[in-house]
């Protein structure tokens, strides 16, 4: 029996250790392990069977009481205050959130031009001679608000071109160009989809982008033996394996909380905009260059005002869609991987 606690708080404290490294050790875990490190898509994952582990569960439990937490908290005068102040504090950015999104990007296409030989993201390398060019233009159309749409457009038939050439399961990683593509096309001709604003359409696919990111980070950990061999000091402690469930798990239920309530997406956005520029001053200007559009996305999303009444059921049902959002992408990703490169006789028994 005594043996049985003394695993239980030894599991306990790991978890514990793991959640709080993790955190405090994300930025580097966020850098895009493609853009600093070999990867091969094609590869085989790891198995559901080691993913979905004790530690796992463990970790997607604190999770969910974090975001539930949140939830709680919202519908109190505590959470009114801190809505409140959110909006003060952000009121300018919330102005000119568009001014911003074509500043950013005009960086982001000017630095693709300086840089050469690269299609939307470090990693999607081209040898095509006029595609830095290409996107040096769809810089110069973000200078007027007409032309705005032309850079949308470009950004969709640039996401097709790396797709053409890489595959659909690698630009699966970044449906965020195809939310920044919509957001630049309705701000320029005044339009809202289906009653929808452009900036909750990009808050929806940067969630989406994340939390597929955090699949790879449970599906292909290995990955990222670099980077923590190199900097060993990361993990404060926890286990390689530990740390990158924890850092999966974290950016998962961030992710997920950009489509939740206002106050519970807005600290996401807050804290996952942070964790993007810290990551900056370890990688240098190849991570600022790649995340500088879902840094300004992310700033956008924490200004926003947008009140909605939170109520009881927001709070019962995050553990009902939190779960059902995880076993879609985890399903997606290794039913994908298998149908794309294994053939479905490949797909693994949970």
């Amino acid at each position: 029996m005594s043996a049985f606690k003394n695993k239980r708080t030894s599991t306990g404290y790991a978890l514990a250790t793991a959640g709080a490294a993790s955190l405090a050790a994300t930025s580097e875990a966020q850098a895009h392990v493609k853009w600093f490190c070999a990867y091969d898509v094609a590869g085989q994952p790891q198995g559901l069977e080691q993913v979905l582990c004790a530690n796992f569960e463990g970790l997607t439990v604190l999770a969910l009481v974090c975001l539930m937490f949140g939830c709680l908290a919202e519908g109190t005068p505590l959470g009114g205050a801190l809505l409140n102040a959110l909006d003060r504090v952000t009121a300018r950015i919330r102005t000119d959130t568009e001014l911003l999104v074509r500043a950013t990007l005009g960086f982001f296409f000017v630095s693709l031009w300086e840089l050469g030989g690269i299609i939307l993201t470090p990693e999607l390398k081209t040898d095509v001679a006029w595609i830095p060019w290409f996107q040096l233009a769809l810089a110069g159309c973000l200078i007027w608000r007409r032309t705005m749409p032309l850079t949308g457009l470009g950004i969709v038939f640039l996401f097709s071109f790396a797709t053409a050439q890489y595959g659909v399961f690698h630009l699966a990683d970044y449906p965020i160009f195809l939310g920044v593509a919509v957001y630049l096309i309705c701000r320029g001709l005044d339009l809202a989809p289906f009653g929808l604003r452009p900036l909750d359409i990009v808050r929806w696919t940067a969630a989406i982008t994340l939390m597929w990111a955090s699949i790879e980070k449970w599906a292909y950990p290995q990955w990222t033996d670099p980077l923590l061999a190199a900097k060993p000091q990361m993990t404060l402690g926890a286990t390689p394996e530990l740390f990158m469930q924890a850092a999966g798990v974290i950016e998962f239920t961030l992710a997920f909380a950009l489509i939740w309530t206002p106050l519970v997406r807005r600290c996401a956005a807050i804290i996952l905009a942070a964790i993007f520029i810290s990551a900056v001053f370890e990688f240098g200007k190849v991570d600022a260059i790649g995340h500088s559009g879902i840094i300004v996305v992310l700033i956008g999303i924490a200004a926003d005002d947008v009140r909605m009444a939170v109520r009881a059921r927001h709070v019962v049902l995050a553990p009902a869609w939190y779960g059902a959002a995880l076993a879609l992408f985890l399903f997606l990703y290794y039913a994908g991987h298998a149908a794309l490169f294994g053939g479905f006789e490949a797909l693994p028994v949970i």
